[in-house]
């Protein structure tokens, strides 16, 4: 089903006007802007993976660091970094990061069919950089999960065009520098996609096992990092996390209770994605609804899960605001990402160290937005008022234009 060129879809698919793409140079380059005077290191999170860099070309152990939570092989790609002077890392983080982000919504743009100079492809990075706070905190601490950001779409966008083997390429490549799209290997088994599953699997572990061997703690990952990553044992890191696992015990429920509330909520999560992709309708949207479904659960369970991470999810979704009957045209969506408004405060929230809990809302929100997609597609009956009409079998979504 389709709007049509009258309705909200033709609008946003119509060529946007120079005007809006200065707004969005204006929007994009102030955000960049203010991260560069608020962070003199070029980002917290970068800085971190920076230092781990710089450790080891000092000859010490990057895992001496708890907060270094990557692989092996994140650290050679690092490496350049650690050479720069910090006044040129300053300034070209935050501003490589919004370049990623946009990147990563170009590829979203494209596995939706939906033009790079339309009024979406414009108003979306405006939206976000205006209206939802976890974009702000990305560029400001320049974390990796910007890699995920730019590797989701577009290995989605190859697998819609038949390649999935580069597909797989594009998500091996990603874990390498951030284990973050690990959980995407479950998509290529839906498809029965194997290459494409051998490739995800072998391009981190073959690039992590060639950087191990210059390491001095090469098992480092294991004996230090996993521990950390499946425990979350950080008082810090503990309050910022937005996973269920990690919320839950601070409204007073028992922890191993809260961890099997967030894994079975994890598990359902993935069940809707593979009835999702089973449900397979032509169009985008299977793809993008399937892959978000599998990254919306892991991020239930997992430890540690941010805010920012939505922004690996969030994007591909909005993308498919054109079509009928995508996630983007529900409310759910849209009531998920309220308390992320800037400047949005709410009552006994206030505090920054409690921001998780709003994270946690939108988080579990948007999850069962994508976990309905998972519903079949076809008559339905109709009792509003009692009368028992049929209503009109719902066809696949189709591009608006």
């Amino acid at each position: 089903m389709q709007t049509g060129k009258s309705g909200i879809s033709g609008w946003l698919v119509r060529p946007a006007s120079r005007h809006l793409w200065a707004v969005l140079v204006v929007v994009l380059g102030a955000s960049a802007l203010r991260a560069v005077r608020e962070t003199p290191d070029g980002g917290m999170d970068n800085a971190i993976v920076v230092r781990a860099a710089r450790t080891w070309l000092s000859g010490g152990s990057p895992y001496d660091d708890p907060h270094f939570l990557y692989f092996p092989s994140a650290v050679l790609a690092a490496a350049p970094q650690a050479l720069l002077p910090p006044d040129v890392l300053r300034v070209a983080v935050p501003f490589a990061v919004t370049a990623m982000l946009v990147l990563g919504w170009a590829c979203a743009l494209r596995l939706h069919r939906v033009p790079l100079g339309s009024r979406l492809a414009a108003l979306g990075p405006i939206g976000l950089a205006v209206g939802f706070a976890p974009f702000g905190h990305l560029v400001r601490l320049g974390n990796w999960t910007v890699t995920a950001a730019v590797a989701l779409p577009l290995c989605l966008l190859l697998a819609s065009r038949g390649r999935w083997t580069a597909a797989g390429v594009v998500i091996g490549t990603a874990v390498a520098l951030k284990p973050l799209l690990a959980p995407v290997v479950l998509l290529f088994l839906f498809a029965g996609r194997l290459r494409a599953l051998l490739a995800a699997v072998l391009v981190p572990a073959l690039a992590s096992a060639a950087a191990a061997l210059l390491m001095p703690d090469p098992a480092g990952f294991f004996t230090r990092t996993l521990p950390f990553l499946l425990h979350g044992d950080d008082g810090f890191v503990r309050l910022y996390e937005a996973s269920p696992a990690a919320v839950l015990p601070r409204m007073g429920l028992p922890g191993p209770l809260a961890e099997g509330i967030a894994m079975t909520a994890a598990a359902v999560g993935v069940l809707c994605a593979y009835r999702r992709w089973r449900r397979a309708d032509p169009g985008p949207l299977r793809l993008a609804e399937s892959g978000a479904g599998l990254m919306l659960s892991a991020f239930l369970v997992s430890r540690p899960s941010y805010d920012h991470y939505l922004l690996v999810v969030l994007p591909l979704l909005l993308a498919g605001l054109p079509y009928a009957g995508s996630v983007a045209r529900g409310p759910w969506f849209w009531v998920a990402l309220v308390p992320q408004a800037p400047g949005l405060a709410l009552p006994w929230l206030e505090p920054v160290r409690r921001r998780a809990f709003k994270d946690a809302f939108t988080l579990c929100v948007l999850a069962v937005s994508v976990a309905r997609q998972a519903r079949p597609v076809g008559v339905r009956v109709e009792y509003a008022r009692g009368t028992g009409r049929i209503r009109e079998p719902a066809r696949a979504p189709t591009a608006p234009f």
